[in-house]
């Protein structure tokens, strides 16, 4: 997993270096801790919090239906435990394209995981999704369903099986990340 901005697509670096400005400006620092992730690292988080019986299920589909690939990204990296942080599989999440980026609001030195906390009468999670947002860009934190405050992408398009098929997701990744 990268936290080096220059990993991302040029256009979304560009917006995030300007992102992260402007929330340092307010006095709402913020600092990536995730922008490009592998597939199999997401699968490793998407397995984390599934049965057996989900995990298995979804390998199959995704052999069964010509993502050999992503099927190979869930199945070898073995079971996980862990808490439920993703609901995008494997090339579902805009972070393995490079335009996504996940922050945390840096108080004192220290990493703040709070989105209740205030300082000056703000949180620094709400700034930066406002700041995002400014910027044309999607902030997961205004997201209707599970909310995720430190996530912010390029695209309004919730993931990339809006505007490419299975095989084509699987292909592009395959190519990236074998």
């Amino acid at each position: 997993m990268s936290r080096k901005i220059e990993d991302l697509e040029l256009t979304f670096q560009e917006k995030t270096k300007q992102l992260l400005a402007n929330c340092e400006q307010l006095g709402y620092p913020m600092r990536p801790f995730c922008t490009l992730r592998s597939p199999f690292e997401q699968g490793k988080l998407w397995r984390q919090s599934r049965t057996t019986q989900q995990v298995v299920q979804q390998i199959k589909t995704f052999q069964q239906n010509g993502a050999p690939f992503l099927a190979h990204c869930i199945e070898s990296v073995g079971p996980q435990n862990g808490r439920h942080v993703t609901n995008a599989l494997p090339g579902f999440s805009w972070h393995q394209w490079g335009e996504a980026v996940d922050c945390f609001w840096l108080i004192d030195g220290s990493a703040e995981w709070s989105t209740r906390r205030k300082v000056s009468g703000k949180n620094g999670y709400q700034v930066y999704a406002e700041q995002a947002k400014l910027l044309g860009l999607t902030a997961g934190g205004f997201w209707r369903s599970f909310k995720d405050w430190p996530h912010v992408q390029l695209k309004k398009l919730a993931n990339p099986s809006r505007g490419f098929s299975l095989e084509q997701i699987n292909s592009i990744m395959e190519q990236r990340f074998s």
